[in-house]
């Protein structure tokens, strides 16, 4: 297997220099840029498997490489920045980054970071079943779309028919999204989706769940407050259920 390749962007040359060398000493491939335009043009030519990037950076700030970097990618997205105010990591975040770690930071905590970032990287084979439909919702996988067909709509399913209007789903919904439809009818712990969407630091911050569950609950199911797909299991966690499966019901609780 190849190495994990991981490009980080920062304009203090310390940093880079002490990066590359640290990650690169683990087996990570490393390639570096001293601003944000040099990090798009680097994205779009090595295709990373991670970027890592500052905020404060020349020719472009590291909003606007994310922002640049979600028009075209799902590459995951790690902000190492010495900004510590709470609204510059709901900018990032908001923006599309994946993770926030504020300098200084340990470098323990920095590697389960990227372990929890790269974990479910690509093997290279494709899924046996690209393509999800539940009730009204048809997901590529592969391609990762969503098209959802229009309510009040009486023809046939999304799969069947193949169109449908395309449902926007953030970085965050999308991983979330993923994670369930790989594992139908099995139940995904709160614990584990946390520590496989936001890192291990996170694994108690149920809370996010709640949020993010309403979101693509609105997006994705019939009747929202009666999900029928996307269901909480009674103080466990969630679980994917396909057409045919049970309905909400018994052991499972009334989202909130």
């Amino acid at each position: 297997m190849s190495a994990v390749k991981i490009l980080i962007a920062d304009d203090d040359p310390q940093i880079l220099r002490a990066l590359k060398v640290t990650l690169g000493a683990r087996g990570y491939d490393v390639v570096t840029a001293a601003d944000g335009r040099e990090a798009l043009d680097l994205a779009a030519s090595r295709h990373p498997d991670l970027v890592m990037l500052d905020l404060g950076m020349p020719h472009l700030d590291g909003v606007e490489v994310i922002q640049g970097l979600r028009g075209w990618s799902t590459v995951p997205i790690l902000v190492v920045s010495g900004r510590t105010d709470a609204a510059d990591k709901v900018e990032a975040l908001d923006a599309g980054a994946d993770d926030y770690v504020t300098k200084p930071f340990s470098m323990d905590e920095l590697l389960a970071r990227i372990r929890a970032q790269t974990r479910r990287l690509p093997s290279g084979a494709d899924d046996e079943q690209p393509v999800v439909s539940f009730g009204d919702v048809q997901v590529d996988l592969s391609a990762k779309t969503v098209l959802r067909r229009p309510r009040g709509d009486a023809g046939a399913g999304a799969g069947a028919g193949g169109g449908g209007e395309s449902v926007r789903l953030t970085p965050t919904e999308w991983k979330i999204l993923e994670l369930l439809l790989h594992s139908p009818d099995k139940l995904i712990t709160r614990e584990a989706i946390l520590t496989e969407v936001w890192g291990p630091f996170h694994a108690k911050d149920t809370g996010y769940l709640r949020l993010y569950f309403a979101q693509l609950r609105k997006k994705l199911e019939p009747v929202p407050a009666a999900p029928r797909h996307l269901v909480t299991v009674l103080g466990m966690g969630y679980r994917f259920v396909p057409d045919g499966g049970p309905a909400s019901g018994s052991g499972l609780e009334s989202p909130a």
